[in-house]
C-alpha cells in the first residue's frame, strides 16, 4: 500500500497547472460549444501497460473547477495496469471537466511514466540486496509528485533537497582540496541526525574517505569489477551507492556486485509518459 501524498501538498501544484492552462479567459472552446449547465460522465483509461500514479492529481484538478463532481477510482496508485483498463470514473459539469482534462492527464501520465520505468528497474534487480533510488534530477516544481511516483513504482527516494543530508560531490572536493578534508569538515558540521555521503571516482579516494567515517559512499562510474573491490574494501563500514552508467542493460550486473543502493537519474529525467486518456 503506497502512502499517498496529502491533498494539501498536491493541490497547489494542480492549481498552478490549471492556471497556466486556463489563462486569462478560461476554456473558450468549451464556453463556445458547451451549455453552462451541461453534465458529462467519462472514464480515465490506460492505453499502454504500466504502473499507475497520480490519481489524486486528476481528482483534485476536476474538483478545483467543479467542487460537486464525483470521482470514483477503479484502481490505486502503484497498481500494474494493462491497456484498456479503466482507472477512474468521473461525472462533472462538462465545461469544468473539459477544462481540467489536460492538466489531469499531463500529471497522471507523467507520474505513471515514472512509476512504470521505476518498476522495470526494480524488477531487474529482484533477488539482490540493491535498492533502486531516484536523484534530484526532477522537473522544477514537480519534485514532490515525481518522487512519490518513484515510490509507486517500488523505488526508494534519495534525499529530497539540499537540506536533507550532506552529499559531498566532486566540486565540493575540489573546493576543499581532498576527499578526506571534505569528509572531515562535513563530520564536524553535521548534527547527530544528519547523514554524510561522499562521492568518489576511484578506489584510492574510497580508502581515504573511509578513514573519516562517512555514512554513505557514492561510487561514481565504477566498473563492476571496481564495485566488487569497493564492497570488499568497505566491509560494511559504510553504505555503498553505485551511480553513473546505469541503464536497464547494466543495472543487474551492478546490483550483483553487492552494492546497497543504485541511483538512477533517468527515473525522473527520462521516463516516457504513460498513455492515459479521458473518454466520454
Amino acid at each position: 500500500m503506497i502512502e499517498q501524498l496529502p491533498d494539501l501538498l498536491v493541490e497547489p501544484i494542480v492549481r498552478a497547472a490549471l492556471a497556466e492552462d486556463l489563462g486569462r479567459a478560461g476554456d473558450i472552446t468549451a464556453q463556445a460549444c458547451v451549455p453552462a449547465d451541461a453534465v458529462l460522465a467519462a472514464t480515465f483509461g490506460v492505453r499502454k501497460a504500466g504502473v499507475l500514479s497520480g490519481l489524486d492529481c486528476a481528482r483534485l484538478a476536476i474538483l478545483a473547477l467543479d467542487p460537486h463532481a464525483t470521482f470514483a477510482a477503479a484502481a490505486a496508485d502503484g497498481d500494474r495496469v494493462e491497456p484498456g483498463a479503466v482507472v477512474a470514473r468521473v461525472e462533472a459539469n462538462a465545461r469544468a471537466l473539459l477544462g481540467a482534462e489536460r492538466t489531469a492527464l499531463n500529471l497522471m501520465g507523467r507520474m505513471s511514466g515514472i512509476a512504470s520505468l521505476t518498476r522495470l528497474y526494480v524488477d531487474a534487480v529482484a533477488g539482490t540486496r540493491a535498492q533502486i533510488v531516484d536523484t534530484r534530477k526532477t522537473t522544477p516544481g514537480l519534485r514532490h509528485l515525481e518522487k512519490y511516483a518513484v515510490r509507486c513504482g517500488g523505488g526508494v527516494n534519495h534525499r529530497f533537497g539540499l537540506d536533507d543530508a550532506i552529499l559531498i560531490k566532486d566540486n565540493h572536493i575540489a573546493a576543499c582540496g581532498s576527499v578526506g578534508e571534505a569528509v572531515r569538515r562535513a563530520r564536524a558540521f553535521a548534527g547527530h541526525l544528519v547523514k554524510v555521503e561522499v562521492e568518489v571516482d576511484a578506489l584510492d579516494q574510497l580508502d581515504e574517505a573511509l578513514k573519516h567515517g562517512p555514512d554513505v559512499v557514492m561510487l561514481d562510474n565504477f566498473t563492476p569489477d571496481q564495485l566488487r573491490e569497493a564492497v570488499a574494501r568497505t566491509a560494511g563500514r559504510a553504505v555503498l551507492e553505485a551511480s553513473g552508467g546505469v541503464n536497464l542493460d547494466t543495472v543487474r550486473a551492478i546490483a550483483e556486485t553487492g552494492v546497497d543502493i543504485i541511483s538512477v537519474g533517468a527515473l525522473t529525467h527520462s521516463a516516457p509518459v504513460l498513455d492515459i486518456g479521458l473518454d466520454a
